[in-house]
């Protein structure tokens, strides 16, 4: 039985690998922030009291910043395998927190990848690349395009991108990254653009809402179902040597097509609702990205069943029933027929 160290496992993405995990048998830890208030929705239906015989997942206060609490957790935990997901992920925002962002998502990651190294212990890291490290490189993007970040996001992931590259060719260390696109579910936080828009369709449609506010509609983004996607990230680890992949659908939407898609499955108009808000633009923006995932697809078997229309009315469904409502219904016929026994046990 396996052990597993999740950073960020009450993000989107450390939610559905804990539980993926969990179904495969692993023990897993993850990092959470102390706060007044409870911040862990997304895992509290996979929370057993570590009181309990039988209890899988444990919980530990920690920060990325905090150099002493990572090495000893890797000491006193010694997992097999880790998950390094946690991260200041928000784009936007990194504008505002450059200095934040670096520490968390750049730093972060070296003290990790060095309190390993320290440890002496045979362990195999996953590192969560970003398809923002590309930035204005030219579509279609592969682990060969040049990296050209826009943002202090990109740059800090860029750091980590390259730190851990340097740990595996310096030290040895099984550590591979996923170079995952943009990867959605009904789990994502309600700041990020397609969350912003399918729980914005959900409140018109129950009348607690009129208008919705967004940035930029031209960007174009390789969007995927976040599932598929962590099950990926486990199966780099299980690879005979560390590498890294691309990963996303190979197709590219528009910002505004994603609205569009949203609110004509609900029936509503989006020039009713929808204003543009300048707060909401970038300094700089990635105009395209489009995933070339040729290797995940030769190497981990990577064949993606939910595609860029299944997405949104996936999450849209989700976030009517999050409400109270009953959903059109196309979401959930999709999830029965591609997932019929689906690890996750909420959408």
């Amino acid at each position: 039985m396996k052990t597993a160290l999740i950073t960020g496992i009450t993000g989107q993405d450390g939610s559905y690998l804990a539980e993926y995990l969990l179904s495969l048998g692993y023990h897993v830890h993850g990092i959470i922030r102390r706060a007044s208030s409870f911040n862990t929705p997304r895992i509290s239906h996979i929370f057993v009291d570590p009181h309990e015989e039988d209890a899988k997942l444990h919980l530990h206060y920690g920060d990325l910043s905090d150099s002493s609490l990572i090495s000893k957790l890797i000491y006193t935990v010694k997992p097999d395998e880790i998950y390094h997901l946690g991260a200041q992920s928000h784009v936007r925002v990194s504008f505002d927190m450059p200095e934040y962002t670096g520490d968390i998502t750049a730093l972060g990651t070296t003290r990790l990848l060095d309190a390993i190294h320290n440890s002496g212990n045979d362990v195999r890291f996953y590192q969560a690349s970003s398809s923002e490290m590309f930035g204005s490189s030219p579509p279609p993007q592969s682990e060969k395009s040049p990296f050209m970040p826009r943002s202090p996001y990109a740059c800090a992931k860029l750091y980590s991108h390259w730190m851990t590259r340097n740990y595996r060719e310096g030290y040895g260390i099984f550590a591979s990254c996923g170079i995952l696109f943009n990867h959605e579910s009904p789990r994502r936080g309600g700041t990020f653009v397609t969350r912003k828009i399918t729980r914005a369709v959900a409140h018109i449609l129950a009348g607690k809402q009129d208008k919705l506010y967004l940035g930029n509609l031209a960007a174009k983004r390789d969007w995927g179902f976040a599932p598929e996607y962590v099950m990926l990230m486990w199966k780099m680890l299980q690879q005979d040597a560390p590498d890294d992949y691309v990963v996303g659908v190979g197709e590219t939407h528009s910002v505004q097509e994603f609205l569009d898609a949203a609110f004509d499955y609900a029936g509503l108009n989006v020039k009713d609702h929808v204003e543009i808000d300048k707060r909401y633009f970038r300094p700089n923006e990635v105009e395209k990205l489009i995933a070339d995932p040729s290797k995940a697809r030769e190497r981990l078997g990577w064949d993606p069943k939910i595609g860029f229309d299944e997405l949104v009315r996936i999450m849209v469904d989700a976030d009517m029933k999050k409400i109270g409502m009953e959903p059109i219904g196309e979401g959930d016929r999709l999830l029965e027929k591609h997932f019929p026994d689906r690890w996750w046990k909420i959408d």
